[in-house]
């Protein structure tokens, strides 16, 4: 693809999409794992939690081809970030003296880092084929992706340290996210393509079921909690 030509801008501008779309998913992630550190803590998270999912992006990026022949990626990756959206929510609940891993640095970065290597496959794919082979254009949507995962990290956490039932907002969109990926798993093809209602109600389960367990896991250790203080 010749630089600068109007097929190159064009990609570019689909890459920019693409980068807005899906980079949301990883800025929300980056932001609830980080809601519960010490505010001198919240900065670092979100710093080296952007740069984990450019690491990991760029090596998805490099063996994408090699990813695109993994039988079932999409399916074990939407499984993963189905877990991943549930464990954000749970320390929501989890008011003991003794800190959940989560509200550890460590902790944090584990949890970004996992859910960034899932997540990232919709992305990867997503920039890879936009860029119908083009390196430079591969080098500059990573580049894009992150001002925008670093500003969206940091109005996500103030949203949520304002607003916490956002929290519940963002484990809804990780559980869509997971959703859409599952939907999309090509070994899935023969359940799905042909049955709207299936998709649909793949998505209605897994949302609505990580927001009801999420919830009752918070709930569920209140009384615990109370009772040993």
């Amino acid at each position: 693809m010749e630089l600068f030509s109007a097929p190159w801008w064009s990609a570019l501008l689909a890459i920019v999409l693409i980068d807005l779309v899906l980079a949301g998913d990883n800025a929300i992630v980056i932001a609830l794992a980080a809601r519960n550190l010490p505010a001198n803590l919240q900065k670092r998270a979100i710093l080296w939690g952007t740069v984990g999912a450019v690491v990991v992006r760029s090596t998805m990026t490099i063996g994408v081809v090699w990813l695109l022949k993994i039988p079932g990626l999409m399916l074990v990756g939407g499984l993963g970030l189905v877990w991943i959206a549930y464990k954000l929510l749970a320390p929501a609940g989890e008011g003991t003296e003794h800190q959940p891993q989560a509200s550890t640095f460590l902790g944090a970065m584990k949890t970004i880092v996992v859910a960034d290597a899932l997540m990232g496959v919709d992305n990867v794919l997503g920039v890879a084929g936009a860029a119908h082979g083009a390196f430079d254009l591969v080098v500059i949507g990573l580049l894009i992706s992150v001002p925008i995962v670093v500003w969206g990290s940091t109005m996500v956490l103030k949203l949520v340290e304002r607003f916490p039932v956002i929290t519940y907002l963002g484990a809804a969109v990780l559980a869509y996210t997971a959703a859409h990926m599952i939907v999309s798993e090509p070994l899935l093809d023969d359940v799905y393509d042909p049955n709207l209602a299936i998709r649909v109600a793949t998505y209605a389960l897994l949302i609505g079921g990580v927001l009801a367990a999420g919830w009752w896991g918070a709930h569920h250790r209140q009384p615990a909690d109370a009772s040993a203080t």
